[in-house]
């Protein structure tokens, strides 16, 4: 039952929570299908990040007298569930490390908005020491975004990009 903005707060930080859960088991599977070395890289620090997340939304639930547990994040099943789609997939390697880059930013993008909504209603509340705490894995978050972003940009698409050029003429 949702009686008032401090309930929604206590859901939006375990529908966080499980999200994050999500993706520390999920992470490692889309670091070890990447090929491209900076794209395996950047899940893997992602990887640590997340765990990082749960250790704050853990102490956030801490300072609001709740358990972050209890709820199942059902879009992040789904986005996960792209994902492993993606790593199912056979074909040209880059062309495989696109579809990992679009499935991440999908998930980064929907932790960006989860977070940006749970640290406004945490500010509206006055729970500044919530919102600071929520604000620094939406910085993180907004970062690794760029970062898939730069790589998506800097080296994947060209290499993939080959996969559809047409074979040499002799």
């Amino acid at each position: 039952m949702l009686s008032s903005l401090t309930k929604e707060l206590q859901e939006q930080i375990r529908d966080l929570y499980s999200a994050e859960v999500q993706l520390v088991k999920a992470l490692p599977k889309v670091a070890k299908a990447a090929t491209t070395a900076s794209l395996r890289e950047a899940f893997e620090g992602h990887l640590e990040e997340t765990k990082t997340h749960v250790t704050r939304l853990e102490k956030v639930a801490e300072l609001l007298e709740i358990k972050p547990t209890g709820k199942t994040c059902k879009a992040m099943e789904g986005l996960i569930a792209e994902g492993k789609e993606a790593i199912g997939e056979e074909g040209d390697e880059t062309v495989i490390d696109v579809a990992l880059i679009a499935a991440a930013q999908r998930i980064e993008h929907y932790e960006i908005a989860a977070y940006g909504t749970a640290r406004a209603i945490a500010e509206h509340l006055g729970r500044k020491d919530v919102a600071k705490i929520l604000q620094q894995s939406l910085n993180e978050e907004g970062a690794a975004d760029k970062k898939l972003t730069a790589i998506s940009e800097g080296e994947v698409l060209a290499a993939a990009a080959l996969a559809d050029a047409p074979p040499p003429r002799r």
